[in-house]
């Protein structure tokens, strides 16, 4: 048998490629992502008397539908002592009417009425100042309007993170599971965003957080001036912020599919398409290791279909005597080698992370993300600062 090896080709020059892509998304999945994978925590839940007292914060705008469910789920939490600051940022809803009623009830409400905007703060970052700068306590645990505790041991979960050095707990929170295309979508996109800054945060490289599971202490806020250094950006209250202050030592994850707090998602892909562009418009003000890692994982995965597809329809980079190609094989092994080891890896993140039931179109959802991700994260550098 004679193999004739064309090393000048085109065909080699990709199977290269397709060679470093498939050994690059390995390492990611069994080097980082089976941390979150094959995660085991094994911390003594604390007693009440260790637990430190908490507040709540989290910002509304016209969510006063949303209020009257989260607040009483809120105030039912298992909890000894926390409060719950709601910023009502110019709602011109029954918002501010419901929290005036609320706080009169309950002394565990503290409302903070914003009657107008500020020009120099974007977005959420200054109401969301403005509630923290009300809280009392010093461990704040954040969420948004549209998210809904599991159950009433959240909090618990939450604050059972924390030890002496802590000062930052990062969290993941689910959608609500719904039948249509595009809740799976998010959903898959969420569990592969998850992967990604929760095994980061494991490996001691924390470089986000999302802001409907998350906590730090007041002080490590004020320490780092809040959102100073990034506050022309509308979007970052979370991520830019966690990326800012986040250590080695001071930042634990909380992964704890019994007691998640549930996001309710957009049924609108417009608009999941507007939030998923302003998302990545953060990247490029994230540190260069986490830029770097982000854009080798998206680089590959393209780079990983690009490559195969070309590589069926190309003349083999090398053959045998009789002209059948030696490489389709070895191309097919390869493939199925990296879909097993995607399925294991996201089967049990998954489990840990309370998503179901995205399996099924596991290959789908991969391949349409590896195209769609890099675009979006190139829509987003093109509105870095805009509302």
């Amino acid at each position: 048998m004679h193999i004739f090896f064309s090393f000048n080709s085109l065909s080699f020059i990709v199977l290269v490629v397709f060679g470093l892509c498939w050994v690059i998304q390995m390492l990611y999945h069994w080097g980082l992502f089976s941390k979150v994978a094959f995660y085991k925590r094994n911390a003594r839940p604390k007693l009440d008397e260790e637990l430190e007292p908490v507040s709540i914060v989290l910002c509304a705008r016209n969510a006063y539908e949303y209020l009257i469910e989260l607040i009483p789920v809120l105030l039912n939490q298992n909890y000894p002592d926390f409060e719950i600051v709601v910023v009502n940022d110019c709602s011109d809803d029954d918002t501010e009417e419901y929290l005036k009623n609320l706080e009169r009830l309950e002394p565990r409400i503290k409302p903070v009425q914003l009657k107008q905007h500020l020009n120099f703060f974007n977005g959420k970052k200054f109401p969301l100042s403005m509630g923290i700068k009300s809280a009392k306590n010093d461990i704040i645990v954040l969420t948004d309007f549209n998210c809904m505790p599991a159950n009433d041991q959240w909090l618990r979960s939450v604050v059972n993170c924390y030890s002496h050095n802590t000062e930052i707990v990062i969290g993941y929170s689910p959608f609500v599971q719904k039948k249509s295309t595009l809740n799976r979508l998010m959903r898959f996109d969420s569990l592969q965003n998850g992967l990604l800054y929760l095994s980061a945060a494991l490996n001691r490289h924390a470089f986000m957080g999302v802001g409907r599971n998350l906590s730090y202490r007041k002080e490590l806020f004020y320490r780092n001036k809040g959102f100073i250094s990034h506050y022309t950006t509308s979007v970052g209250d979370d991520d830019l912020f966690i990326s800012q202050v986040a250590t080695k030592k001071n930042t634990e994850v909380l992964i704890d599919p019994e007691n998640a707090i549930l996001t309710t998602p957009t049924d609108s892909f417009r608009i999941w398409m507007r939030q998923k562009s302003s998302r990545y418009s953060t990247v490029s003000k994230y540190n260069m290791r986490a830029r770097f890692s982000l854009s080798m994982f998206h680089a590959s995965g393209l780079l990983f279909y690009l490559s195969f597809i070309a590589l069926l329809f190309m003349r083999p980079a090398f053959s045998i005597t009789n002209g059948a190609a030696l490489y389709i094989p070895i191309l097919a092994v390869l493939f199925l080698l990296r879909l097993g080891s995607q399925y294991i890896i996201y089967s049990k993140a998954a489990k840990h992370l309370g998503e179901k039931g995205l399996l099924a179109g596991l290959v789908a959802y991969d391949f349409l993300f590896a195209f769609l991700s890099p675009w979006l994260r190139l829509m987003g550098r093109m509105n870095v600062g805009r509302e």
